[in-house]
């Protein structure tokens, strides 16, 4: 196993569930990851959705002790580059392109890249990778599709994204190719909206709660 693979899984195997965050305004982001981690949810991911994503990641990693920042969304080496001036210490991909991999290559900062299909699982098996994105989880085939790959493609992790609750987070949690589960259930957007950290600190704790 590559160093960066194993830098990978030690950050996701600080919890059960990675918050997907999409923050809209960046001045939120350091009391929203100050209350995930008060939950119990260090590895945070920031998805580059927003215009206000890149100063977020870099606030939460300077100001915020004990998160992990991350950075989601990445869809090309402009921004995994961006991403990794901030302050982001994961990359995650919905899917994978050449470009992406070479950036990857290149850079000490571990990439979790997006794969949906058998094929585009063994393609990154081949270029080293052992941990993926399974994405979109539930519209890609749920629990019983990673289930289903657990024997033919033995030895690859997943954290499964899209779809997921706490209502199913258990169904893919139990599986043995899952480490965690991606989700942004954990930070809905009413209650960072009205400031209620107390609210998200609290369904941090229920996810950070579930087990594999």
């Amino acid at each position: 196993m590559s160093g960066k693979t194993e830098n990978l899984l030690a950050v996701l195997n600080l919890q059960p569930v990675v918050p997907v965050l999409v923050v809209e305004e960046a001045a939120s982001a350091v009391p929203l990851a100050r209350a995930l981690v008060a939950g119990g949810l260090k590895a945070i991911e920031i998805t580059l959705r927003t215009p206000a994503a890149l100063e977020a990641i870099r606030l939460v990693a300077n100001e915020v002790e004990g998160a992990v920042a991350g950075a989601g969304t990445i869809l090309n080496a402009a921004q995994f580059d961006q991403a990794v001036a901030a302050g982001s210490r994961f990359i995650v991909s919905p899917g994978t392109t050449p470009e992406l991999l070479e950036v990857a290559a290149q850079s000490p900062v571990p990439l979790l890249p997006g794969a949906a299909t058998a094929s585009e699982v063994m393609a990154l098996r081949e270029q080293g990778y052992q941990v993926l994105k399974f994405f979109p989880a539930e519209q890609a085939g749920g629990a019983a599709y990673l289930k289903a790959l657990s024997s033919p493609l033995a030895g690859t992790l997943f954290c499964p994204t899209g779809g997921i609750s706490l209502a199913n987070a258990k169904d893919y949690l139990s599986l043995p190719n899952v480490v965690c589960v991606g989700g942004s259930w954990v930070a809905p957007k009413e209650l960072v909206a009205t400031e209620d950290w107390a609210g998200i600190t609290r369904l941090a704790a229920e996810a950070a709660a579930l087990k594999n």
